[in-house]
């Protein structure tokens, strides 16, 4: 039968999965949203002791075995505010945490720029904070240590009999926390987290990616609390879940398999070096086989491909999961969550419940579908209000829409997951190119005389940037420049080529495994 020649022909389209708008350009999680409280009157800790659990024992001192059961755990809460009451804290309390290995010029600055009333200290670092003439409360680091003169006030607090005359009035818009971080680009800034976005931090983090026998679960924290990754685990979201939390003063290897067997740790939630550690001691031990461990949670920085594969060679039924998160949101941002029958293993983890994202282009601003990298921005309950003192980085990071520019560069594939590509600020920008980092890293790291690498952009009078290779080879290796600037060459486009080669012993990294790009172009050779 011939085909009427008035029919129209069927078009050809493009089909977009569900959670990604073309329209809006605008990613959606593709889990359920969560309930979040709508009560405008709740502050964190009211929110984390609100759900029931069979949890026993919350803290545990990894080195002395001291404890603090979920039975005394509320009430000493209580007490301490009420001796924060006693004091003079009448309102609620704003924490600034303070990485403990500050200098005394970083110190100074956090103290002048948020107004510390009075600090908790160890008696360690006590003398770095007599010069700012506040009150320094001393925290004994085991419960030995409370029959001392030098810990009476902080007995005090904790064992108060004072009682509040009236509950105090706290918003969940009111500001709980001032965290430290470098944000998108510049100097380290004061980031103002309320009691909201705790809240979503809680909800949406730790206890969405938490199992149904939380209560059973043990968990290692060996990461600094004063980062947002710690804080939102082991000293909030973990709490109201009922799972057991072992403390280590500090991250030893040694240590830490002692205290994984000793208290059957079941979750370790680690930074890249600390995966790294782990892995290569693991080979080497044989006593320990770490039977407890089932699940490795990995933030603040992305995983190698390598690293990913040694690990799971030497773990093989231990969990491997990425999160992306960064202190602006929260700990808010991705998760994954592998089973029995799919690990996606390299991927950051599918978009967090009741966040969105988008992803940008670079150089038009045009919004992204999935497979194409770009800009990340997310909007959700957890993004901060802004800087501290500081509107003018607040208005160049947060939209009028509340959309945060994350400084990342990602992208979605075509079933949700989230893959983090580069730092926007790390980007090198050769004769108008944008070349990432991590692109050349990653073809680095798999030239079987290389160790470790990271790729930097220096100044070039013609070119703007170029890209030098900084490498760590082998011992007893004899590769070249040549060698690493023709190994590259062959698997890049042109502009993409490594320029320079500097061979170095260490890749400097911070406590979280970050490429300090700066310092390695502050240590570049004068001859280069």
């Amino acid at each position: 039968m011939a085909a009427n020649s008035n029919s129209k022909m069927p078009q050809n389209t493009i089909t977009h999965p569900p959670w990604y708008s073309p329209k809006t350009g605008i990613y959606n999680s593709i889990h359920s949203p969560r309930n979040l409280p709508t009560d405008p009157f709740l502050d964190v800790v009211s929110f984390i002791f609100s759900h029931p659990h069979d949890g026993v024992l919350a803290l545990i001192d990894s080195s002395s075995g001291s404890s603090i059961s979920y039975s005394n755990l509320f009430p000493l809460v209580k007490s301490m505010a009420s001796g924060l009451h006693k004091m003079g804290v009448s309102q609620g309390a704003v924490v600034t945490p303070l990485n403990p290995v500050s200098s005394v010029a970083e110190i100074r600055k956090q103290v002048n720029e948020c107004g510390v009333s009075f600090a908790f200290t160890i008696p360690e670092n006590f003398k770095k904070l007599e010069p700012f003439n506040i009150p320094n409360i001393i925290v004994p680091e085991n419960e030995k240590d409370l029959k001392y003169d030098c810990f009476s006030c902080f007995f005090n607090l904790i064992n108060s009999n004072f009682d509040l005359p009236q509950r105090p009035v706290i918003k969940q818009e009111d500001t709980a926390g001032i965290l430290y971080s470098s944000g998108t680009t510049g100097v380290s800034k004061g980031v103002v987290l309320t009691h909201r976005n705790l809240i979503a931090m809680v909800e949406l983090f730790a206890r969405f990616q938490a199992s149904s026998s939380s209560s059973k679960n043990v968990f290692l924290a060996a990461l600094p609390m004063f980062h947002i990754f710690g804080l939102s685990l082991f000293t909030t979201g973990l709490l109201s879940l009922g799972s057991t939390v072992v403390v280590m003063n500090k991250f030893q290897i040694d240590e830490a398999i002692r205290v994984i067997d000793k208290y059957n740790v079941t979750h370790f939630d680690v930074v890249p070096p600390m995966l790294v550690t782990l892995t290569e001691k693991a080979k080497r031990v044989n006593g320990s086989k770490l039977l407890s461990l089932r699940r490795v949670l990995c933030g603040a920085a992305p995983l190698t491909t390598t690293i990913i594969n040694e690990f799971v060679q030497v773990f093989p039924n231990v969990d491997l999961i990425q999160a992306y998160g960064m202190t602006e949101s929260a700990a808010v941002g991705s998760c994954c969550f592998d089973s029995d029958k799919f690990h996606n293993y390299s991927s950051v983890g599918l978009l967090a419940p009741n966040m969105e994202a988008k992803v940008v282009d670079m150089n038009n601003g045009a919004l992204l579908p999935p497979g194409r990298s770009g800009g990340l921005w997310l909007r959700g309950p957890s993004i901060t209000k802004g800087y501290l003192n500081n509107e003018e980085a607040t208005m160049a990071s947060i939209d009028k829409d509340g959309w945060l520019n994350t400084g990342d560069i990602v992208y979605f594939d075509e079933n949700g997951y989230l893959y983090l590509c580069d730092r926007l600020k790390d980007m090198i920008k050769y004769k108008g190119f944008q070349i990432a980092p991590a692109d050349l890293e990653a073809v680095l790291i798999l030239h079987p005389e290389i160790v470790d690498v990271a790729v930097t952009g220096v100044k070039d009078e013609e070119a703007g940037e170029i890209p030098v290779a900084f490498v760590v080879k082998k011992a007893g290796s004899v590769l070249s420049t040549k060698n690493v600037i023709d190994h590259v060459a062959e698997q890049v486009t042109p502009y993409k080529k490594v320029r320079k080669v500097v061979f170095i012993d260490k890749i400097p990294r911070s406590v979280t495994g970050k490429i300090l790009r700066r310092q390695l172009r502050n240590e570049l050779p004068s001859n280069l």
